[in-house]
């Protein structure tokens, strides 16, 4: 098992080169028949899939996930390379992929750092051929100490050993939209309460254009401002967990130690109209 998350487009090339990886795709599926990264396999419901934090939603997600992964040939002894367009594109769906196969159990998860605008960056090799995978049985193991159920977060809003941190951006937070899909997307505007903001944005800084993660030192600085440190039992929320995702692989690449995913956020939160949320508007 490894520890390291992000590879660079030359160790993705290498590893290629040696076998025994699978290569992820998450982009749309039109985008990928144009060009991708050679025998890479499309999986672009890692980045669509709304989920609920039901015992029924997770299970829904267990399957199909495990349905998905057995079919593109993932095993536990194969490691996996997710990548996208690049890390502000589809909102982190390639670190949403690398938390879906943590949480679901694979050992060796990784993702292309700077995406496939960095892989072409570099001049690496591209085509548009369709692999044909031979399809495994992948294992559930299931970790659920990296995500928070809906109950689970009713209970932090009275638990102060518990930080909600949202990074969905600007105009949700303020309450001016409900989501990324769409203003009214989800039937309330606003957010959870006694949460913290940090714009998911702000864990990214541009390197030649190409958006990569924040050092460890400037992310901790960043959520140190915010009342956020390493040893803090951390929820992170935005509308579908795929933001999260994003920042969730910031804050555990600097040091921090107990991270859970709202996996059904906002898109959850927001239509059980029992849940509490702060609707007032703030400027914008």
């Amino acid at each position: 098992m490894s520890n390291k998350i992000l590879y660079s487009p030359e160790e993705v090339q290498d590893l290629i080169s040696k076998g025994s990886i699978v290569v992820v795709d998450i982009r749309d599926e039109e985008d990928y028949k144009k060009s991708h990264i050679p025998g890479a396999v499309s999986i672009p419901d890692i980045f669509f899939f709304l989920a609920e934090t039901t015992d029924e939603g997770l299970k829904e997600l267990q399957d199909k996930f495990q349905a998905l992964f057995s079919a593109a040939g993932i095993t536990h002894e194969k490691k996996v390379i997710i990548y996208e367009d690049a890390f502000d594109k589809r909102y982190g769906g390639s670190c949403r992929g690398y938390w879906f196969l943590s949480y679901l159990g694979h050992p060796d998860t990784g993702i292309l750092d700077g995406g496939f605008s960095a892989w072409k960056e570099k001049g690496l090799a591209e085509d548009d051929k369709t692999p044909n995978p031979e399809p495994s049985k992948f294992e559930l193991k299931i970790h659920p100490e990296i995500l928070a159920t809906k109950d689970e977060v009713l209970t932090s809003l009275s638990n102060p050993n518990i930080k909600l941190l949202d990074n969905r951006d600007r105009v949700e937070w303020t309450g001016e939209s409900s989501s990324p899909y769409g203003v009214d997307f989800a039937p309330r505007k606003g957010r959870l309460p006694g949460a913290r903001w940090i714009e998911w944005y702000n864990f990214m800084e541009r390197e030649e254009g190409l958006p990569y993660f924040k050092s460890p030192e400037k992310v901790r600085a960043l959520c140190a401002e915010y009342g956020l440190y390493p040893d803090d039992d951390i929820i992170i929320y935005c509308f579908k967990g795929a933001r999260v995702s994003n920042t969730y692989v910031a804050m555990k690449l600097a040091g921090f130690k107990h991270l859970r995913n709202y996996l059904g956020s906002w898109n959850e939160w927001s239509r059980d109209e029992k849940l509490p949320i702060n609707d007032e508007r703030l400027p914008a």
